[in-house]
């Protein structure tokens, strides 16, 4: 394998092509920004010739001085590197399509028009100062001769790099190691290109690396068409860490960089997603939790820390009672291995009813089986919301507090505000608490996700923090938030008593 892989970023042009994603300049923009401070080699910005708010997009790009290479996708033809050059990119992605396949069905020409026509664009590109990688489309599906006689033509008129694409995800690794030998011989830096229709993109793309490619086009999370192409993260995580090659990624970005990407495309990634999916680095099985706690390497093939994301223990019917006895421990409160068990088989019954159990249940769980279940000061009865495109969102709720009902409403920017404000006005007189954070994720994926909140509450000197969740993302907020109340009135009243 190379001494020092580079990567081709194809987020913002591969990626984007992923149906359904269209990123607006500014995205683009935010997007390669962080790909530059990843340490991505070349970001292939977009296809200039595309549309005018593609172009847009690259020149925001281009302006930035950004330390990567800057580079437009291009056909073999003039007006698209007089595109690429208005955007004043630093290279080009010239590509020609080269299996007999495209020839015939879709350009309908011969191998020696194509053959001319990249020679020329080539040329025509060099001349006008731009850095050329010269492409193969289609490339795992055509002749060895005719393909290796395009890359050598172009090498021969200034070509730096080369890139063989495999469009439709043909190869495995096995003839993915053989195809790429054959070009490392050409005389010029090759790139590998693979997409993902087998699920082999990343395996392809190491084999290919293995065999003489020093350069790697990838997307982060792996979007693009259809199956999508090689997944940055996966391809840099298994270099560093199985393969021990150097790269200037800085893979403790790549959970980051992956969720802004998921976020600004809309793509979001399934639970289980290597690296950076959210159950990467997350733990229920007894024996599983068990074995991390002691020591991580026995479950964990590299730590959460080295790609920028945490670990999680989820409670539910696979827990064991060491990782029960950490949370509880955690929670600050000490049982006994009686009390233990039986807030194991509770926490298991709970989990053969589909459910997980959250910090906030476990805590509940454990002082009711401790016998000192803190009296709630504020009761929720009832909450109701109403809000809609024409409508300000407004919610009524019904509290006891100290046996009195309580029953006030409120108005926000939406449901959730409204409800909160609608709360605060309720205890008003009871107690000022600021809503000084809120924060919330969905756990899982879907319209029925589970909705994790969580809040940092202030009254007067102190500062608590409550979660709760539940697929109802209202719900959720209004019990993470009277938690934290009676939390905070329940320590306050117990300064008064001392």
């Amino acid at each position: 394998m190379s001494v020092q892989v580079r990567f081709l970023d194809t987020t913002l042009r591969d990626g984007e092509q992923t149906p359904g994603v269209s990123l607006t300049p500014d995205e683009k923009l935010r997007i390669a920004l962080k790909l530059d401070n990843l340490g991505v080699d070349i970001i292939e910005a977009g296809s200039a010739i595309t549309s005018k708010g593609e172009r847009e997009g690259i020149k925001k790009i281009t302006s930035e001085g950004l330390s990567a290479e800057i580079c437009s996708f291009a056909r073999a033809v003039k007006v698209d590197i007089d595109a690429a050059l208005e955007c004043d990119v630093d290279s080009v992605h010239l590509v020609v399509p080269t299996s007999d396949l495209h020839l015939k069905h879709k350009l309908r020409k011969t191998r020696e028009e194509v053959l001319q026509q990249s020679i020329e664009s080539t040329q025509y590109a060099v001349d006008h100062g731009l850095i050329v990688e010269l492409s193969a489309e289609d490339s795992t599906r055509s002749d060895m001769d005719y393909l290796s006689q395009i890359f050598e033509e172009g090498i021969g008129v200034g070509a730096k790099r080369i890139c063989a694409c495999d469009t439709v995800g043909m190869l495995t690794p096995e003839k993915s190691h053989d195809f790429y030998s054959q070009l490392s011989k050409l005389g010029a830096p090759l790139s590998v290109h693979c997409h993902n229709d087998f699920g082999l993109a990343v395996a392809n793309s190491l084999s290919a690396l293995r065999a003489g490619a020093s350069e790697v086009h990838a997307t982060i999370n792996g979007i693009g068409e259809r199956a999508g192409n090689a997944s940055l993260e996966e391809v840099a995580v298994a270099l560093h860490s199985l393969y021990g090659t150097k790269t200037d990624i800085n893979i403790q970005q790549l959970y980051e960089t992956s969720k802004m990407v998921a976020r600004l495309t809309g793509v979001y990634l399934q639970p289980n997603k290597a690296i950076v999916g959210e159950n990467a680095f997350a733990h229920e099985s007894g024996i599983h939790a068990d074995g991390v706690i002691k020591k991580a390497e026995t479950y964990e093939p590299i730590t959460p820390e080295l790609v920028g994301h945490q670990r999680r223990f989820v409670m539910g019917k696979h827990i064991g009672t060491k990782l029960l006895q950490k949370r509880v421990d955690e929670l600050g409160l000490k049982v006994n291995q009686g009390q233990l068990m039986q807030i194991f088989e509770r926490v298991k019954s709970l989990g053969d009813m589909g459910k997980c159990v959250t910090d906030v249940d476990l805590q509940a769980i454990t002082e009711d089986v401790l016998g000192f279940v803190q009296e709630k000061m504020v009761d929720l009865e009832e909450v109701t919301i109403v809000s809609g495109n024409k409508v300000i969102p407004t919610a009524s709720v019904k509290l006891k507090i100290d046996d009195k009902d309580i029953l006030e409403a409120g108005v926000g920017l939406g449901p959730v505000d409204a409800a909160i404000v609608a709360i605060k006005k309720s205890i008003a007189d009871f107690a000022d608490i600021e809503l000084e954070e809120y924060h919330v994720d969905a756990i899982t994926g879907g319209t029925d996700a589970l909705i994790d909140v969580i809040v940092k509450l202030r009254y007067e000197d102190r500062v608590i923090s409550a979660r709760s969740t539940q697929p109802d993302i209202i719900m959720a907020s209004v019990e993470a938030y009277l938690s934290g109340v009676n939390r905070l009135l329940a320590d306050k009243k117990e300064d008064i008593k001392s």
